[in-house]
């Protein structure tokens, strides 16, 4: 099958690179100002995949046909990432996104004929225009159906399966990200500093909870699981995001759990005390910037 993928960050890159190390057609597509810089390639060192360089060829705007369209975007420039990708160049092919939250999946199918959802678990980061940088002990697909697709990217070493339920697929992911993003941005440290706070539990549990109420089987020993696999030093990408300046994908990581919990009249103290000091950190650092 032929892939483009939007998104030149942390997870574009390895899916792309992945991708055309097993063989496949594939391009990225990434921002004139990204382009510029990109020498051609990707560089991968993966706790899963190994360290190997892809040659992905890459272009500002989607100028071929495709099957398939992965958008690895983050959540705050998906609107304009879209322009890389217009529906008309897109056709039938099939869009699966692998960003945060659960919104996303509204604004994309108003663009684009076929969208199913699909979600990526793995601590991944572009540490300069070609290198990435897969830290954690496991990189996860799920998509929604498409098993053709779930062989290509099996095929690369990823695990990958297909699943039939969109709504536990997006909010078992939000389960564990959601309050691993909050509560490592608001304390500036890793996970295996607030693996045992109460704030952190609490948030868990608040999404959890929100969640069920939104009609999502969700298997809490497998967020339990993933949580005790993971590294100590593991740390977000709202984390990242914070140190870097950039904005961070406040209101697509805690935006559903708030709102779902007003919706369903939950409450939500602690995802909502985290989204507070992470607001904090964010003033503090832009006021510092100044």
């Amino acid at each position: 099958m032929r892939h483009a993928v939007l998104g030149a960050g942390g997870v574009g890159g390895l899916l792309a690179a992945a991708l055309s190390h097993s063989g496949y057609e594939v391009v990225a597509l990434m921002r004139e100002s990204t382009l510029s810089r990109y020498p051609g390639r990707f560089g991968v060192e993966s706790q899963v995949l190994g360290s190997y360089s892809a040659e992905v060829p890459a272009s500002a705007q989607l100028d071929r046909a495709v099957d398939v369209l992965w958008v690895a975007a983050k959540s705050t420039s998906l609107e304009a990432a879209l322009d890389l990708a217009p529906a008309d160049r897109v056709g039938g092919a099939t869009v699966i996104p692998l960003l945060n939250g659960v919104d996303h999946l509204a604004l994309l199918r108003a663009h684009y004929p076929k969208v199913v959802a699909g979600a990526l678990r793995a601590e991944t980061e572009r540490i300069d225009d070609g290198q990435i940088v897969q830290r954690s002990p496991f990189v996860r697909i799920d998509i929604v159906g498409e098993p053709d697709i779930v062989r290509d990217v099996a095929a690369t070493g990823i695990d990958c399966g297909s699943v039939d339920d969109e709504v536990t697929l997006l909010w078992q992911k939000l389960a564990f990200l959601a309050p691993l993003a909050l509560a490592t941005t608001a304390a500036e440290a890793p996970l295996g500093a607030i693996r045992d706070t109460d704030l952190y539990q609490r948030a868990q549990l608040e999404t959890i909870t929100v969640a069920l109420a939104q009609g999502a089987e969700i298997d809490e020993g497998a967020i339990a699981q993933l949580s005790a696999a993971a590294s100590d030093q593991m740390r977000s990408s709202m984390q990242r995001d914070l140190a870097a300046g950039h904005v961070l994908e406040l209101d697509a990581i805690a935006g559903p759990i708030l709102r779902g919990g007003r919706l369903h009249g939950i409450d939500t103290p602690a995802t909502a005390a985290l989204v507070h000091q992470v607001e904090t950190r964010v003033r503090t650092r832009d006021e510092v910037a100044t």
